[in-house]
């Protein structure tokens, strides 16, 4: 592509025009608008399969990674219309056209936009109210790390695979691990999250010293944070090969299980997936083919409640107040009062 004022990219037969392609996203590193595209017209497939269907939000760098940023719910008034949208509704009870991707043009589509990291939510746009993926969130806090998060992943797999279920983990871009659990679509977000946090309490009993579900920060110590409200209506995490707004442009990568223990989530950066890609495909291509059943991890909810009192955990703070829903006091703030 010759250097110009727009570019025109031939996406599996439809043409995306990309504007002002040699603006700099990376600076550190000098990526430009055309390396980002670059990179989504190498891992399509991947990028396509994390978001077909999906209502999904753009996180969007217009002016590159040190410019303003915003996230985009709304579906923009210039969509194209093969380009289709879903209605979702959020806590609020307000509602929002968002896009759906069904072809890799989409991506690009919204890479021109200035779009680096997708945010789909679990569900597909048939059924908006139902989740089709559990999403476990190891997030290191302070004084841990990516090998910190490796381990809770491993004990993770254990968990599930008791419970009869198959995780599908890929680097979150930064620090953290993600978990992706494929299920029916036939329970309710509430449902879904209650499910996570069976699991990271679960995995919080196995591993007390390094792995927490406490909400708040100051409780959390130096232990991995299992963010069970990412499973939240309206909360979302990257998508599947994701840039990620680093200095380095990294990318939120698919993985084999058997990979965690030999790599770094810096190893993963739109100048090395796309050779990963052409080499490996898509780690993660086999996942759709699965759908589990949310029993097993309800009914160790339901023994969690009955053996040990243990029930709901707070909600973010924009949520209407959930009925049994502890109470939203930072427990330092409680104790003052």
């Amino acid at each position: 592509m010759a250097s110009s004022t727009a570019v025109e990219l031939d996406v599996d037969g439809r043409a995306v025009r990309l504007s002002h392609p040699d603006k700099v996203y990376f600076p550190e590193r000098g990526y430009t608008k055309r390396d980002v595209a670059e990179y989504y017209l190498a891992v399509a497939p991947g990028a396509l399969r994390g978001l077909r269907e999906r209502p999904t939000t753009l996180q969007r760098f217009p002016d590159g990674i040190e410019g303003e940023s915003f996230y985009q719910k709304r579906a923009p008034g210039n969509v194209p219309d093969w380009l289709p949208t879903a209605r979702i509704a959020f806590p609020s009870g307000r509602t929002a056209d968002e896009i759906c991707p069904t072809e890799a043009a989409a991506v690009l589509w919204a890479v021109n936009l200035g779009c680096l990291t997708f945010h789909p939510w679990p569900v597909r746009r048939a059924d908006p109210d139902h989740p089709d993926e559990l999403r476990i969130d190891l997030d290191p806090q302070p004084g841990t790390d990516f090998s910190d998060a490796v381990r809770a992943a491993h004990r993770l797999r254990e968990v599930l695979d008791e419970h009869g279920l198959r995780g599908w983990p890929k680097t979150s871009g930064g620090r953290g691990l993600h978990v992706y659990v494929p299920i029916v679509p036939a329970w309710t977000f509430a449902e879904a999250r209650r499910c996570v946090i069976a699991l990271g309490r679960e995995l919080e009993r196995r591993m007390p010293e390094q792995v927490t579900t406490n909400w708040w920060k100051e409780e959390r110590g130096a232990r991995i944070f299992v963010d069970y409200n990412q499973m939240a209506r309206d909360r979302t995490i990257a998508s599947p090969y994701s840039v990620r707004p680093r200095p380095e442009a990294t990318v939120s990568t698919p993985l084999r299980w058997e990979e965690l223990d030999s790599v770094s989530p810096t190893d993963f950066t739109i100048r090395t997936v796309p050779a990963r890609f052409a080499e490996l495909g898509d780690p993660h291509a086999g996942m759709d083919d699965h759908a589990f059943r949310l029993d097993p991890l309800l009914a160790l909810a339901d023994r969690q409640a009955a053996d040990h009192g243990l029930g709901d955990l707070p909600y973010p703070p924009d949520h209407p107040k959930a009925e049994g829903e502890p109470p939203r006091v930072q427990p330092s703030r409680a104790r003052r009062h």
